[in-house]
């Protein structure tokens, strides 16, 4: 049986695993609820909503930054929730809020740790603007050894040439191959679920609470509430190191 000691480079889902995507999409939304009257809709009945919107928006518009689907999304998911249309300043807002989403208190050390293990890249839905807020801001100026984002990519996880384009550059930069990557995710839908399909192995950092991106049918090799408890069970593996 394999150990997380076995793996060479971690490769990061950030937006639901490193950073609160849920807690910063809705506290985003605060100013629409304000504006319609419903700050008393609950956190996960909005998530719920969107999540119907942007599956479908992710497939249909690959190439569109990730800041940019949002802001396109934001009326749509007005719409859905029955509010009037919102101003096209508000629909950027919503979109260019990305970078102010929270890290995860555990994220930033637990970084710290298992960089001292592995090599670290990010393979995001995100668009490269939003990265590099949220990197110099929330995730506090983390190195990550790579960074490739839909942007760089053109289309969106799961989409497995995603994951064959981190393949190749992980190839090219570091010289590893495909059994020295562990996919390290909150996502069943964009990270777990098309890892697999490749063969290859994954944490899932759960993440308790979070609907984003789940499935009634969850696969995974390690499995973690935090990234922090992952971080412990490799310096376990090490011997406490």
């Amino acid at each position: 049986m394999s150990k997380l000691t076995d793996y060479k480079l971690l490769s990061f889902d950030v937006y639901g695993t490193l950073i609160d995507w849920e807690g910063g999409a809705v506290a985003a939304l605060q100013p629409t609820l304000k504006k319609n009257g419903k700050t008393e809709l609950d956190g996960k009945y909005l998530l719920s909503k969107y999540r119907e919107v942007e599956a479908t928006a992710q497939k249909e518009s690959p190439s569109t930054k990730y800041s940019e689907l949002l802001a396109a999304n934001h009326p749509k998911l007005c719409e859905k929730l029955g509010f009037e249309p919102p101003t096209p300043e508000e629909s950027k807002a919503f979109g260019d809020s990305v970078g102010s989403w929270p890290a995860f208190p555990d994220s930033v050390e637990a970084l710290k740790r298992l960089s001292k293990h592995f090599k670290l890249v990010v393979l995001s839905n995100v668009d490269n603007t939003s990265f590099a807020a949220s990197n110099a801001g929330p995730l506090e100026g983390f190195k990550f050894d790579a960074v490739f984002t839909a942007e760089d990519i053109g289309s969106y996880k799961p989409n497995p040439r995603n994951f064959e384009y981190m393949f190749k550059e992980v190839k090219e930069r570091f010289g590893l191959e495909r059994s020295d990557i562990l996919q390290t995710a909150q996502s069943q839908f964009h990270d777990h679920h098309p890892i697999h399909e490749f063969g290859m192995k994954s944490s899932w950092i759960y993440r308790p609470g979070a609907i984003m991106g789940n499935r009634d049918d969850p696969v995974w090799d390690w499995k973690f509430d935090t990234l922090a408890e992952m971080a412990d069970a490799v310096e376990k593996e090490l011997g406490g190191v």
